[in-house]
């Protein structure tokens, strides 16, 4: 079993406030990181803040970025800029008698780092297959591959899951106890990411037929230790 830890963390990635919620196992790291679709990728360009959501994929002890060399995340990237990549899954709405207790149940992992460039054809490919295998494991071998100009057209970074943080809420409400008493509903709503039915493209009925994984569709089981695509 693995026993790493990003730890002992360094000052700006230990987790302060509510510190008995923090994790640094790359374990918990993964699985959050593996489940969840969208990342926010926050930077300052010219004294100003910006937060970009953004697809994005785990390939071994990496983030996989991207932009087109047409956008300015692309420069800012590119240049080295410090980076705070969060994302964050929700699993529950917290309901508490009092209203300063409601809450919500949360896993959440932060990334501070700098971004680095993936510039052979060959690990851009792959990790460009990589962004597709985590929205749908398959699904970059049941589609066409970028071409030369796609690639060229795209740049695609890659940011070191060096300095991370895990924090996390679970279970119930937290009520002081002179509000157990009280005569309102407590407990827990719990949420999840679903796939509805797939609705094939109207405009141009597919040749092929319906991908597997899309009936079950489940991003929990997705947050699981995955095959690399090479």
């Amino acid at each position: 079993m693995d026993k790493r830890e990003y730890s002992p963390p360094s000052p700006r990635s230990t987790v302060r406030r509510l510190a008995r919620r923090a994790s640094y196992d790359p374990a918990v790291v993964n699985a959050i990181l593996d489940e969840a679709l969208v990342a926010s990728v926050g930077f300052v360009e010219r004294e100003q803040p910006f937060v970009i959501p953004m697809a994005f994929a785990r390939q071994d002890e990496r983030l996989i970025l991207h932009a087109a060399t047409s956008s300015r995340f692309h420069r800012v990237l590119a240049s080295g800029a410090p980076l705070c990549v969060t994302v964050t899954l929700l699993d529950g709405l917290v309901l508490a008698r009092s209203a300063m207790h409601h809450s919500v149940n949360y896993r959440s992992v932060v990334v501070l780092g700098r971004a680095e460039e993936v510039t052979r054809d060959d690990e851009k490919l792959a990790a460009l297959a990589r962004l597709l295998e985590h929205v749908l494991p398959g699904r970059s071998r049941a589609s066409r591959p970028p071409n030369a100009i796609e690639l060229k057209a795209t740049r695609v970074f890659a940011v070191p899951l060096v300095a991370v943080s895990v924090k996390q809420r679970s279970g119930g409400p937290l009520d002081d106890p002179e509000d157990l008493a009280l005569p309102y509903w407590a407990g827990v709503v719990p949420l999840a990411q679903r796939a509805l039915g797939p609705i094939p493209d109207a405009a141009h009925p597919p040749v092929g037929v319906e991908p597997g994984g899309i009936d079950g569709y489940d991003r929990q089981a997705l947050g699981k230790p995955w095959e690399d695509v090479r």
